[in-house]
């Protein structure tokens, strides 16, 4: 009986709650249709720009023949895939990739905070400016001219360091493009000379906006500025630190084409320490010109990428929801 009588309650439940969202959803039409029709034209350019565009990942699912076209090609299955990992060069190109990025990661979380607490304690907010200006200026450069600026430091004949520096100091000149021990070092350091002025801007502009009143209220206590930045500031930007950091996490099997392909100068004894997943993938279609082998491998990354954000925001999420990213 109890049974009986509860069924018509949750069934005039139910229709009560479809009927309470059909008349939110044409209350908010009718009452906010001018916003949405502002939103229409964001909508269509991210459906035409970023949605659509994905259709293509049916490229790296099928053998292309340009003579019959994509949609007619024949369906190849995972065997774009298996180059990235039956080659020989894949346990090489796929170490780079993780080792690179994890050290980039390191290294941009490090440096630019450092510099951004630094320069808020400047006193002189011009001087301050200036530094954040000539750190951000580095960030605009092509790697095209990075290139052309780290040969000029490392030539074998002309460069900085063995035509000045070397000399100088009593050692003998090194061939850099044929040296490979010393590339991992040189190449994290200069994407982190390169991007510091932005992760830098980035936490200045995070710090800027903590309220005074907590450091005021820190100096009455007698807190030192170091207490200060380790109790009030680290903390309050940490949700910046954390987005910053889990943005990075979800490209961290995209490597920076122009970095590894472009500095290094196609040196060929520098491949197993510059060698990453692009280089390899635009070397490949360029001997093999298969453009499913590059869309398998760009699939690849962007799903591993995505996998790595969610699963990262989750620990983020156990830990301390207030940081999570979503």
């Amino acid at each position: 009986m109890a049974n009986a009588e509860a069924a018509p309650l949750q069934a005039t439940g139910a229709k009560t709650r479809k009927g309470t969202r059909k008349r939110t959803l044409t209350y908010l039409i009718r009452n906010y249709w001018m916003f949405y029709l502002m939103l229409l034209p964001g909508v269509l350019l991210l459906i035409f720009n970023n949605y659509i565009p994905m259709l293509g990942i049916v490229i790296a699912f099928k053998s292309v023949r340009f003579d019959i076209g994509i949609l007619n090609s024949p369906w190849a299955g995972l065997t774009n895939f298996k180059f990235l990992f039956q080659s020989s060069d894949s346990y090489i190109i796929i170490r780079n990739t993780l080792l690179y990025n994890s050290a980039f990661i390191v290294l941009n979380l490090i440096f630019p905070l450092a510099f951004a607490l630094m320069l808020n304690e400047m006193k002189n907010r011009f001087l301050s400016k200036l530094h954040q200006t000539i750190m951000f200026l580095p960030y605009f450069l092509s790697m095209t001219v990075i290139a052309y600026l780290v040969y000029g430091f490392m030539s074998d004949e002309h460069g900085y360091l063995n035509g000045t520096l070397l000399p100088a100091l009593g050692l003998d000149s090194v061939r850099w493009y044929f040296t490979k021990e010393v590339w991992p070092f040189v190449l994290p350091l200069i994407n982190t000379w390169k991007s510091m002025g932005y992760y830098t801007v980035v936490y200045m502009a995070a710090i800027i906006g903590i309220d005074d009143e907590y450091y005021e209220a820190a100096t009455i206590d007698g807190a030192s500025k170091w207490q200060q930045m380790t109790n009030i500031t680290i903390p309050l930007i940490m949700p910046v630190i954390t987005i910053m950091t889990l943005l990075q996490i979800g490209r961290i099997f995209n490597a920076d084409f122009g970095l590894f392909f472009q500095v290094p100068r196609e040196s060929g004894t520098l491949f197993p320490v510059t060698n990453v997943i692009d280089t390899y993938v635009y070397r490949t279609f360029l001997t093999v010109g298969d453009i499913g082998l590059s869309s398998a491998a760009g699939l690849f990354q962007s799903v591993v990428g995505f996998t790595l954000v969610f699963l990262s925001n989750w620990v983020v999420r156990r830990i301390n929801s207030d940081n999570a990213l979503f």
